[in-house]
């Protein structure tokens, strides 16, 4: 919840959601509530919100979206797991499960500020794919290696499937509906 006002505001409202919810058979968790300035941020549902002041201006302030260290630390972890699979595989394998994965993440993440986020991911990415063709070919020099795997290019590709770049998912700002979007409650009381 959002509370325009201070923290004793939002006690007061966390006690009263709390009162609202029991009846139903719902109950705040006391771990996972955390009451906090939205200049400070929150992570919520795997995204990191926080309010800055926008670039090239003085005053104005906006309340910018982006994937929290823990979402992008898990899928980092993912790619590490699915990176250390067995080098006898072919190069397909390893290709197709990353591909799923970081399609999935990043289809998740596009509603935000991500783009940077993406390109880092790519980066990594990257770099797990190729040490894993170092160790599956010891012996091939980098130019070799590229040949075979990159079809002489950097990313790895190969007749079947090509790596997913999510470096090349096109981010989309949420935009403000304001009245556009129906309400539940109609005001009759």
């Amino acid at each position: 919840m959002l509370v325009a006002g201070t923290s004793e505001d939002a006690q007061r409202i966390r006690h009263w959601v709390a009162s609202v919810l029991s009846p139903m058979g719902l109950r705040l968790s006391l771990e996972k509530t955390k009451i906090t300035h939205i200049d400070e941020g929150l992570d919520f549902l795997g995204w990191r919100l926080q309010r800055h002041r926008k670039k090239g201006t003085i005053d104005r302030r906006y309340i910018y979206t982006y994937p929290s260290k823990k979402a992008l630390g898990s899928i980092k972890d993912k790619v590490r797991d699915l990176c250390r699979m067995d080098i006898n595989l072919p190069l397909e394998v390893p290709l197709h499960r990353l591909n799923r994965v970081l399609k999935g993440w990043t289809a998740y993440f596009r509603f935000g500020i991500s783009h940077a986020t993406f390109h880092y991911l790519r980066a990594f990415v990257w770099q797990r794919v190729i040490g894993w063709l170092r160790r599956k070919y010891r012996r091939s020099n980098w130019k070799e290696l590229r040949r075979r795997n990159c079809g002489g290019r950097w990313w790895p590709t190969t007749e079947e499937v090509t790596l997913f770049d999510p470096a090349k998912v096109r981010t989309i700002r949420y935009s403000y509906r304001g009245t556009k979007i129906p309400s539940p409650w109609t005001g009759t009381a």
